[in-house]
């Protein structure tokens, strides 16, 4: 397993070499997500389902990087050639400044934040 951190994952995105997939649950996606991220929640997680044929390095996420630890587990024992997530998830990606999509409290609509 190859820990990433947010700044890798952010310059592999704007290359299009990431693509960077969330496995938190749709309400926690719903509420704050990176700009680009697909989310396939680790509670229906089918590795089989990821498409890892493209030219693009598949990068999962999650909050705090234990779940995403747990679906490249499951890529591991089917067999998915998936090897890298983000140390400590989403939570790093805001402590270290990057911008998230998010609901706007004040308005209820998404913005960057």
């Amino acid at each position: 397993m190859r820990d990433l951190s947010p700044a890798e994952i952010k310059a592999g995105m704007a290359d299009g070499k990431i693509m960077l997939i969330d496995v938190r649950e749709p309400h926690e996606f719903s509420e704050s997500r990176i700009a680009g991220a697909f989310n396939f929640p680790l509670s229906t997680f089918d590795p089989l389902a990821l498409p890892v044929s493209g030219d693009r390095q598949i990068v999962f996420h999650c909050g705090t990087g234990k779940r995403s630890g747990m679906a490249l587990d499951q890529c591991q024992q089917e067999g998915v050639a998936v090897t890298s997530h983000m140390a400590g998830g989403i939570q790093a990606w805001r402590k270290d400044g990057l911008k998230v999509i998010a609901v706007d409290p004040s308005t209820g609509q998404l913005k960057e934040i």
